[in-house]
């Protein structure tokens, strides 16, 4: 059932992005697509590398934390290990950053351009267990969409 919410929703992100190859505008309609069509979630957004540390990007939700050392946190560690992480408690992540309280569970994806760190993609929800495989599965095409309909030199 994943597969096809996620099927359809990576053919409205390609049509979203056709034709539009700036990085920034193309991130904050993806974060805009993923909030409005997600269920249970409370934040979704970008974090963008900047030298040893992520920098708050475009996104939908309450203000976010603006500065994530590589390796701190949920969002840190996905991006130094460059490897997708689902939290189903965030209370249980060592070194876990709240910033929002009220978010419970959490995924997090990194975005590479020819095995270059651009940052990451972070979704965050109210619900435990909230992110299965299925949704990192779904959420891999929809950064490789963003990433191939992307200029990422500008």
């Amino acid at each position: 059932m994943k597969g096809e919410f996620y099927w359809e929703l990576n053919r409205k992100l390609e049509a979203l992005l056709e034709g539009e190859t700036n990085w920034l505008a193309n991130m904050a309609n993806t974060a805009a697509l993923l909030f409005n069509e997600l269920d249970k979630i409370n934040w979704v957004g970008f974090y963008l590398l900047d030298q040893d540390e992520l920098v708050l990007g475009p996104f939908q939700g309450k203000p976010a934390c603006v500065r994530i050392p590589l390796g701190k946190g949920v969002c840190g560690t996905a991006a130094l290990n460059r490897d997708i992480l689902v939290v189903s408690d965030v209370n249980d992540f060592p070194g876990h950053i709240a910033c929002d309280p009220v978010s419970r569970s959490e995924i997090v994806l990194p975005i590479l351009n020819d095995s270059v760190l651009i940052g990451v993609l972070d979704i965050d929800s109210p619900i435990l267990r909230r992110f299965t495989g299925e949704d990192s599965e779904g959420l891999a095409v929809i950064v490789e969409t963003l990433v191939n309909n992307s200029d990422w030199e500008r």
